[in-house]
């Protein structure tokens, strides 16, 4: 299912013109209406006009997103803007274009975002890829930092991380090193300041990865 949100029944129609065998669904109105709709229909696919009414730009999209993740999103705005549409594929958009596209063009867009490409303007590939890049690259140096931190681990630290590892959940770590639940806890809480890590699935990932070094 294809639903269109925008402000005007007019725009609605005219992106319509284009989707002739695609099943869809229109929302006219406000963020409101478009929540309720979004719940009710778990559209395939959402063409969200950005000037929708208490949308709120990139956190109204991201909020649709969190609602309903397997919506694939193309933003739709009155004129093209670097800034704004880097924003909005940061947080899972996966097509931006003017709302004065071509009917035609309309089932291109639907059909690419469906085969899971995006739809980007050229200009915006490789800053996107530069973040992409930037950002694997600061993983991969958390990653290396952590794992040269646990080097720092008491021996029954080493222990409870490896059993983390394995998928052991705090009770039958507590019951398989003869301890309780709050020393493994305990111990948890100072392993992830050792590393600098947040929780036990960044945890798990560490060691996993460090077995297949």
């Amino acid at each position: 299912m294809i639903l269109l949100a925008g402000p005007t029944s007019e725009l609605l129609r005219y992106w319509k013109q284009g989707l002739d065998g695609f099943p869809t669904a229109t929302s006219v109105g406000n963020m409101e209406v478009l929540l309720a709709d979004m719940a009710r229909i778990k559209p395939d696919v959402l063409m969200l006009d950005m000037d929708l009414p208490d949308l709120d730009g990139a956190k109204g999209a991201a909020r649709l997103l969190k609602l309903h993740a397997a919506t694939k999103i193309i933003a739709l705005a009155s004129e093209p803007c670097d800034i704004r549409e880097l924003g909005l594929f940061r947080i899972g958009v996966r097509g931006c274009c003017c709302h004065d596209i071509a009917p035609d063009r309309v089932k291109l867009v639907i059909k690419a975002v469906q085969q899971g490409e995006l739809w980007i303007r050229r200009t915006l590939t490789p800053r996107l890829l530069d973040e992409l890049g930037a950002r694997i690259r600061a993983d991969n140096e958390g990653r290396r930092a952590a794992m040269a931190r646990l080097a720092d681990l008491t021996r029954r630290e080493r222990e409870i991380a490896e059993l983390v590892g394995n998928g052991e959940s705090n009770k039958q770590i507590a019951r398989e090193l003869t301890i309780t639940e709050s020393t493994v806890k305990a111990h948890l809480t100072e392993i992830f300041r050792k590393l600098g890590i947040a929780d036990r699935l960044k945890l798990a990932l560490l060691i996993v990865e460090l077995a297949e070094v």
